[in-house]
């Protein structure tokens, strides 16, 4: 891959970029790239290319906005293509959470801020005020087939038709409730790598948040499991525990019985996705690197399951593929 980001000449003479080389920046495990210019009216700006995933598209242009109408900071949209997928937005900078925690940065109070703005987002009735999709059974146990789909046979074991009719029979009993939240807007992607601390902005605002194009509206825990369960990370038990208290003191209203029981069954659904995913990007798109994080998200499934009571789940990974915990187990 080259270092420029190629933006069709149309497109840079209306996003005022003609004369402008765009530095492309590492791609992510979504098919989305960007780019970095200094542009002479806006700064520094970042061109967004979505071409592959329209409606996602149209969703970072829906929610951007509503998260900042809510006092959060999401990046400002200066000029737009939506028929090809192209934006020019604002530029929050390089101080990832990432970035910050590898140079030593007070661990935390990241963590607090972030959790705040969870909290800000979660009681502004964020689920009523925005036209998106929920996160529906359909979706969630689509998502979970991604695991009998590329995990298991990574491993080495083909399940049968009948198996994997089993597995889902099985993610649809355990989903049954929190499939029907429609709580919150849930950004899904919800974890260091797609945070930043802006330190001249005030309150949860301090926070800035990219990669919310998934959002869709389901259950508060989605995003908790997110920011404390990474799959690139391991997040300590203490900030886990830190982030939960936080969030369940300052939000009275939430029975904390029903949002743990939310927590570990989205947990668990969220790891055998991102275990299954990890694996079809070494499959599908030529990126092995994502595999030296299978035993950590292996290793979140299994405590999910052992932490939600999820003894059916457990047994049939058990029984069908007796190999899974061996492979957790290397992290």
């Amino acid at each position: 891959m080259g270092t420029r980001f190629e933006l069709p000449s149309d497109v840079r003479e209306a996003f005022g970029l003609s004369d402008r080389d765009i530095t492309l920046l590492p791609q992510d495990a979504s098919s989305r790239s960007y780019g970095r210019v200094t542009h002479p009216e806006f700064g520094a700006c970042l061109v967004l290319s979505d071409n592959p995933e329209a409606s996602h598209f149209r969703n970072y242009l829906s929610i951007g906005p509503h998260l900042r109408a809510m006092g959060l900071s999401a990046p400002r949209i200066h000029a737009t293509d939506t028929a090809r997928g192209f934006a020019l937005i604002e530029d929050f900078g390089l101080a990832t959470y990432a970035r910050e925690l590898a140079s030593g940065a007070d661990e935390g109070a990241l963590y607090d801020l972030a959790t705040d703005v969870l909290i800000h987002l979660h009681g502004a009735d964020s689920a009523t005020k925005i036209d998106i999709p929920p996160y529906d059974m359909d979706l969630l146990l689509s998502e979970a087939a991604r695991f009998t789909d590329w995990c298991v046979p990574a491993i080495g074991i083909d399940l049968s038709d009948a198996e994997k009719a089993e597995h889902q029979a099985l993610w649809r009993a355990t989903l049954s409730e929190v499939a029907d939240r429609r709580d919150v807007l849930v950004m899904r992607d919800f974890h260091i790598d797609n945070l930043l601390l802006l330190p001249e902005r005030n309150g949860p605002a301090r926070c800035g948040l990219l990669d919310f194009q998934d959002g869709l509206i389901g259950a508060a825990a989605y995003d908790l499991v997110s920011l404390t369960q990474d799959a690139r990370r391991d997040v300590p038990r203490e900030i886990e525990a830190r982030v939960l208290e936080r969030y369940l003191a300052a939000r009275p209203e939430t029975d904390r019985a029903d949002l743990m029981a939310d927590f570990w069954r989205l947990g668990a659904q969220r790891h055998a996705k991102v275990a299954g995913l990890f694996h079809r990007l070494d499959r599908q798109a030529g990126k092995p690197g994502y595999l030296r994080h299978v035993p950590r998200v292996l290793g979140q499934l299994e405590r999910a399951l052992t932490e939600g009571g999820l003894s059916d789940l457990a047994a049939f990974y058990d029984r069908v593929a007796p190999s899974w915990r061996d492979h957790a187990a290397k992290a």
